[in-house]
């Protein structure tokens, strides 16, 4: 929960980091548990406002050696341990790898050891190696999606549900005990695919957008959230808008999984001005993933945030 230097601080934007949980993301090396947690109270102490993770189980590129990552709700919930102010979530959670039943569940618990200050990112899921390598289906991902969001909204805002679809069930099944928050955390999709947009404007509160460096390459995007919300009757501003934003420091090496540029920013004022510009377009929230994703990655990013506050 943010506390009240926090609430004083008036910054324009929450600006939270994109945390290495992968093999070789932290500057060429794989973080262990104790440095990802020193790294997240490092974030905390130094003012960001989020920490977040992938949820994936192996990263198989044509080219490109193997990676794995840790698994991320058992990340989520030690992060939410070890910190007692910054917001954590999944970016995103695939609903394909657990039954939505049983995530709502974990979900719930997780926002009780965070104390409520849970984000839940939820996707359908891309990757198909992993899909082959952990023996998930990977046919029918939006239908399977869409049965799985009505079942875990349901459990999380509701405490109860009673489902039967294709792929899943869940029969009077119940949240006990609730978390800290009685309808549950809010619910983000990230994804401008017509039918996910369309999960958006029923169940959703926050709209992500992966890896968008410039405010032309965002309006596209945010025309067609604005439309969906339109058309399911729903005004466009009850939906937050977020971005995460690929970094470039100075001492970037490049990413191992991650073809796309990132932002190039070679002073930190550079970048607390790129900041400000998508929170006068109308984005709450950036999650950074910086390259390179070490500490001292970020005690370099922490001095933007110095820059944007008023």
């Amino acid at each position: 929960m943010p506390d009240a230097a926090q609430d004083l601080r008036q910054r324009p934007l929450k600006v939270g980091l994109i945390l290495p949980d992968t093999e070789r993301e932290m500057g060429g090396a794989t973080a262990r548990w104790s440095d990802l947690a020193a790294m997240a109270r490092m974030a905390e102490e130094l003012g960001f406002d989020s920490l977040w993770n992938a949820d994936h189980l192996i990263y198989r590129f044509p080219g490109k050696e193997v990676q794995g990552p840790w698994e991320s709700w058992s990340l989520l919930s030690a992060l939410a341990a070890v910190t007692s102010r910054v917001e954590i979530g999944p970016l995103v959670s695939s609903t394909s790898f657990r039954n939505p039943a049983l995530l709502a569940k974990i979900v719930d618990t997780v926002d009780e050891v965070a104390e409520g200050r849970l984000v839940l990112g939820l996707g359908a899921g891309w990757h198909e190696p992993e899909y082959l390598a952990f023996g998930y289906p990977f046919d029918h991902r939006v239908s399977r999606f869409a049965e799985a969001i009505a079942i875990i909204h349901g459990l999380l805002r509701h405490g109860h549900v009673d489902f039967e679809g294709a792929y899943y069930v869940a029969r009077d099944c119940e949240l006990r005990p609730r978390g800290p928050r009685p309808n549950g955390p809010p619910i983000m999709i990230g994804s401008t695919a017509p039918r996910m947009l369309g999960l958006l404007a029923r169940y959703g509160d926050i709209w992500n957008a992966w890896a968008r460096q410039t405010l032309e390459e965002l309006a596209e995007d945010r025309a067609k959230v604005d439309a969906a919300m339109e058309a399911a009757g729903r005004h466009p501003a009850t939906v937050e808008r977020t971005v995460s934003l690929l970094v470039d420091l100075p001492t970037a090496t490049g990413r191992p999984s991650e073809d796309k540029p990132g932002f190039k920013a070679r002073e930190s004022e550079e970048l607390a001005e790129h900041l400000a510009s998508y929170a006068a377009a109308g984005i709450a929230h950036v999650q950074l993933m910086l390259d390179p994703n070490t500490p001292a990655g970020t005690e370099w990013a922490a001095r933007s945030l110095e820059a944007l506050d008023p």
